[in-house]
């Protein structure tokens, strides 16, 4: 139960810090951070939650990372839906903090995205489903590479939070203004259940291509590195 407190605690920090930064940072008059802002947000609530939580349940964070780290070797089948449902029901709490927070600003309306992800004219360059689909699985799958990778036991000890903190970072950056980034169902439905409608539409694209992705980068690292270990 300590592991499902923590996967919880941390997709919670995850959600409430990228997300928060993007709903309520990003476009500050004067001073918002913009895209370079949440992207680094998104890495940051990864780095800080590796070093919180990381020796107690790995610092999952996301159900596609637990699929990805299963698919590699790495994670045992049992612990799954548990890790699941402690991710997607952190991302949820999440974002119900996120919106009493952000609704308490007069005009504050969930119509305008409140940092869901998208494609078509969800999406906040306009790009179709089929460049959303590819974004996504690419994206996901360079992220399990790098986490199996930052941690395998030949891997300089200590540094894997900083590498996949970073690598977050340059999938945001990369990704933003396709799908608004997701890489994780968790981070994604804990949004979009507040926003409904198209947010919840869309939502299999983002259940769907990073889970693709995800065990798609546990095959590609297995190739390239052997067994994990």
């Amino acid at each position: 139960m300590k592991q499902y407190g923590a996967e919880f605690l941390g997709t919670f920090w995850l959600v409430l810090g990228g997300c928060g930064s993007a709903v309520l940072a990003a476009a500050f008059p004067g001073v918002g951070i913009g895209l370079h802002g949440v992207s680094l947000a998104f890495g940051l609530t990864v780095l800080t939650m590796a070093y919180a939580i990381g020796h107690i349940s790995g610092c999952h964070l996301n159900p596609a990372v637990s699929i990805g780290l299963w698919a590699g070797g790495r994670f045992p089948a049992n612990k799954l839906l548990p890790y699941i449902v402690a991710q997607v029901l952190g991302g949820i709490v999440a974002g119900g903090v996120l919106y009493l927070i952000a609704s308490g600003k007069a005009g504050f309306d969930v119509s305008g995205g409140f940092a869901s992800n998208g494609f078509a004219e969800h999406s906040p360059g306009g790009y179709s489903m089929v460049a959303a689909l590819v974004t996504e699985v690419v994206m996901t799958m360079m992220f399990l590479v790098i986490i199996l990778g930052a941690t395998d036991s030949r891997a300089p000890q200590g540094f894997a939070p900083i590498a996949i903190g970073l690598g977050l970072t340059l999938i945001h950056l990369i990704s933003i203004p396709v799908t608004n980034t997701s890489v994780n169902p968790a981070r994604t439905t804990g949004v979009a259940i507040y926003v409904g409608g198209w947010a919840l539409q869309q939502l299999w694209l983002f259940w769907v291509a990073p889970i693709v992705g995800a065990v798609l980068g546990a095959v590609s690292y297995k190739a390239i590195a052997g067994e994990a270990k």
